[in-house]
């Protein structure tokens, strides 16, 4: 049995670390995107139109009983010939992070409207009504009461996501991306994965540190935040009565 050689840890690990940069970057549109549809669909899941939150509802449900991979394929394969044409030919010249980040921004549009949903129904029901009797506007009143709040209590659900990211989206080197995996993963194969023990050394190396950190800064953050300045900020408008 071939022992693991310090030196090719290094090299996978010296060679693949560079590529953590586009491994950030779907993670950081993903991100990005995905809160964007997933309030949306908070949005539409509370729409007095019943078929607008059944679809919703729907689309919640089948996108996180999906297996990423599947969907990653879905995306990627099916969608150019689904829509054919110039549109599909476009499509196909398109880089592989394009679909990657479509696949994930889905994935977390589903996941993060859950998130956005918990967090505004676990606000107390008065507080939207004390920050309008004081001639807030509604605007103001979830920009400076609730928002702050709603942050808190998601906070350690959005490291949760963005680590979920981070090691789901390794398997985006099954479509060809070059991120960190997706590097190892060429590099290996080059000498026949006969180094594939090392280049998984390498890997952890990279992945649980940046996991790690994610966490810890998260964890900052969550201490950081402190719910009662918008308790505070409502009392000063209110004239000390709120």
């Amino acid at each position: 049995m071939r022992t693991v050689e310090v030196e090719k840890v290094k090299y996978f690990f010296i060679e693949s670390l560079p590529y953590l940069r586009v491994t950030l970057l779907y993670v950081t549109v993903s991100l990005v995107i995905g809160f964007m549809i997933g309030a949306g669909i908070v949005c539409l899941r509370k729409s007095r139109i019943k078929i607008l939150a059944a679809i919703a509802s729907l689309y919640v449900t089948v996108l996180r009983c999906t297996p990423s991979i599947v969907l990653l394929f879905l995306v990627y394969y099916g969608l150019p010939a689904m829509l054919g044409g110039r549109v599909g030919d476009a499509l196909n010249r398109m880089s592989p992070v394009f679909f990657v980040c479509i696949t994930f921004s889905l994935f977390i549009g589903a996941s993060s409207s859950e998130v956005i949903r918990s967090a505004y129904e676990s606000l107390r029901a008065g507080q939207r009504e004390a920050g309008l009797s004081v001639g807030m506007t509604e605007l103001q009143t979830f920009w400076f009461i609730l928002l702050p709040q709603m942050v808190k209590r998601a906070i350690p659900n959005i490291g949760n996501m963005i680590i979920f990211l981070m090691k789901e989206g390794a398997l985006a080197y099954t479509i060809g991306l070059r991120d960190v995996l997706g590097q190892a993963y060429y590099l290996s194969a080059r000498s026949i994965n006969v180094y594939a023990v090392d280049m998984y050394l390498a890997l952890t190396l990279i992945y649980w540190p940046v996991s790690l950190a994610i966490e810890k800064l998260f964890h900052i953050l969550e201490k950081k935040m402190d719910p009662a300045k918008a308790r505070r900020s409502l009392r000063k408008l209110s004239g000390g009565v709120a």
